[in-house]
């Protein structure tokens, strides 16, 4: 298990760090990650780590992401070059490994991907992907729906997740990155395999 994180503690940094409405959103995400940890048999502190942290790089800017980027030596693509907020997660669970000592790889992972989510993803990191995207704070429409079926069915709740934030990049006409594909596509043949 991970070393002892005094939460309260992150909290203060995370207060100093993030604009408020991030900050809410960052205990809302931590506190619906620990709910949904103890439905699916996932630890709860692992969760609660991940879930507050998630958004730890979220307020930088381009120039600083970029300089993250080349300081950590993080792989990018035409995507992430051209959208570089996503890099957002990928430098979040560089700086918190760094800051906080975790070494925790599923941690490290929700983090990274909690943005795009990715093909096989673990119950933490799909946790932590549905909670961002169904914590109260946010308001969507069709959030309460996804909310009700995160009770009795994760996979089906991230795949629903993963549809409208496709749904509303494509919208924005944004660049769509590889991994969301990857996450939706992985979702649904996990789902097929379990009918079978």
């Amino acid at each position: 298990m991970e070393k002892l994180i005094d939460l309260e503690s992150v909290k203060l940094i995370l207060k100093e760090r993030l604009k408020p409405k991030r900050y809410l959103h960052s205990i809302g995400v931590s506190n619906t990650s620990v709910r949904l940890a103890k439905l699916y048999g996932v630890c709860e502190k692992k969760a609660e780590i991940a879930g507050i942290l998630h958004d730890y790089a979220r307020n930088l800017s381009h120039d600083e992401l970029s300089q993250y980027i080349n300081e950590f030596k993080i792989a990018t693509d035409e995507v992430i070059d051209t959208q570089v907020d996503l890099a957002h997660g990928l430098i979040g669970a560089e700086l918190v490994k760094n800051k906080f000592n975790i070494e925790d790889e599923d941690i490290l992972n929700a983090i990274r991907y909690h943005t795009t989510g990715r093909k096989h993803m673990s119950k933490l990191e799909k946790i932590i992907y549905l909670a961002d995207y169904i914590e109260p704070n946010r308001k969507a429409a069709e959030v309460e729906k996804i909310r009700s079926i995160a009770l009795y069915d994760l996979n089906k709740a991230v795949l629903m997740a993963l549809d409208n934030c496709i749904k509303y990049v494509i919208k924005k006409g944004l660049l769509l990155h590889n991994n969301s594909i990857l996450a939706r596509n992985s979702l649904i043949l996990e789902r097929i395999s379990v009918k079978t």
